[in-house]
């Protein structure tokens, strides 16, 4: 597993927007996909966006047109830029990485909340 270390979390009222970063010890090019996941209180983890080595993105229908994942490989850092944020968006950011052999890490968390 890889050491990954989110930043960028915090409060913000809705409409807002915040920047999450994740940086990773090394190259990004070792992983296949980057994404960022969130978990809301009582409900489970769910994918919100991810970018692949070439940069093709996908994103959960819900934060589509208001999310933007994007990556820097000079600086081994993946970001999540948060647009028109509304208070269902108030979850534990965490980000991920899978290699090419299905091993899979995880950062700890940031909490962004969003309020009404």
């Amino acid at each position: 597993q890889v050491h990954l270390v989110e930043s960028g979390g915090g409060l913000v009222q809705a409409g807002g927007s915040l920047r999450l970063s994740c940086a990773a010890p090394g190259s990004i090019f070792r992983f296949n996909v980057m994404g960022w996941y969130r978990q809301a209180p009582e409900k489970q983890r769910e994918l919100v966006a991810s970018i692949t080595t070439g940069g093709t993105t996908n994103y959960a229908a819900p934060v589509k047109g208001r999310f933007t994942i994007s990556r820097d490989n000079a600086e081994n850092t993946v970001y999540l830029q948060m647009n028109s944020l509304k208070p269902e968006d108030t979850a534990v950011y965490y980000c991920n990485a899978r290699g090419p052999f299905g091993d899979v890490s995880w950062g700890q968390g940031t909490q962004v909340t969003v309020s009404s």
